[in-house]
């Protein structure tokens, strides 16, 4: 007679362990999260003023800014385009909501939302150009980022716009939270995160924007309004840049023609940190908001540091071809 041999028993967890590990790992987020990390340690074991409750809050009120442009950025990506003009434009919309409220006859209100609606005109015309002619985004936003920076120029005529209403600045305003400060215009970027974090995971139109980035032909033969939807994406980006405006301006104080002159490439930096694939259809606005929080750190741990600017743009530079050179491995490896 012969035993028979049954397998030893191995217990759930060790089976559930290396699974759920595994798919940690795998996350788009992973990386950059473990990144933003290791630099918190890093700055907090080089200088004793970055691990304070202060520092962080003046942390998130410098990212608030290129973080809601990165929001709109990001939309654009992820269906495989590119917006150089983002920051020209939201200069424009700055200028727009500035004068229009503080030598103009518009009340503060109605002055924000002409702005909201001039940098929705842009992002329309932007995605307009983009699906129906066609043209190539970077063309298109590299032509639209000299369009809005000489409209920003010519309509302010060089001037800084100063004496604006209370309204326009009360998302500067700070209540404490422990030991700190907070922004209210910072809860709003935060809240844009969320919200389009939430649309993308959560609803037929996110899904249908990560069709779009992976394959235009496959997602049209899918029924999906592929013209539409670039269109419509563009112009939610370009709303969100009307928003930003508001914020710098809310931060600053005036209107500055000179603003946003590198916030074009200081969003495509946190996308790209973010583990978002320049190649469309894969990342989250999850992981742009870890991105935009490296860069932030980045910058503000080197200043406190005493590190020269120029070694801080050089710097970065290095994290942006890193990332990149990850993702196009990560996808020879995935084919």
């Amino acid at each position: 007679m012969t035993a028979t041999s049954t397998p030893p028993s191995t217990p759930y967890a060790e089976l559930k362990a290396p699974t759920t590990v595994r798919r940690l790992l795998t996350q788009p987020t992973t990386g950059p999260l473990v990144a933003l990390i290791l630099a918190c340690v890093f700055f907090s074991l080089s200088t004793d003023q970055f691990l304070t409750g202060g520092n962080f809050s003046l942390i998130v009120q410098q990212v608030m800014v290129v973080g809601t442009l990165a929001i709109g950025q990001t939309l654009i990506i992820l269906t495989a385009g590119i917006d150089l003009s983002c920051g020209a434009v939201m200069a424009f919309g700055s200028i727009v909501i500035a004068k229009m409220a503080a030598e103009g006859s518009l009340p503060p209100l109605a002055a924000i939302a002409l702005g909201l609606v001039v940098c929705g005109g842009f992002g329309l015309l932007n995605g307009a150009l983009v699906q129906k002619i066609p043209l190539p985004p970077f063309i298109v936003t590299l032509g639209m980022l000299n369009v809005a920076f000489a409209l920003t120029h010519i309509y302010s005529e060089e001037q800084t716009v100063t004496n604006l209403p209370g309204p326009l600045t009360a998302l500067g305003q700070t209540f404490p939270l422990g030991r700190t400060d907070i922004t209210y215009g910072s809860l709003v970027t935060i809240a844009l995160f969320l919200l389009l974090a939430y649309a993308l995971s959560n609803t037929g139109w996110g899904r249908h924007v990560y069709a779009l980035g992976n394959s235009p032909e496959a997602a049209r033969l899918n029924g999906i309004r592929t013209s539409r939807l670039t269109i419509g994406v563009y112009t939610v980006a370009g709303i969100l840049y009307g928003i930003a405006a508001l914020l710098l301006i809310s931060r600053t104080g005036v209107g500055d023609p000179q603003a946003g002159q590198t916030d074009n490439l200081d969003s495509i930096t946190a996308v790209v940190l973010g583990g978002t694939s320049l190649f469309g259809g894969r990342g989250s606005v999850l992981g742009t908001f870890i991105g935009v929080l490296i860069v932030g750190v980045f910058r503000n741990g080197l200043q406190l540091m005493g590190v020269a600017s120029i070694y801080q743009t050089l710097i970065t530079g290095v994290l942006v071809i890193l990332a990149v050179t990850v993702d196009q491995l990560s996808r020879k490896k995935a084919r």
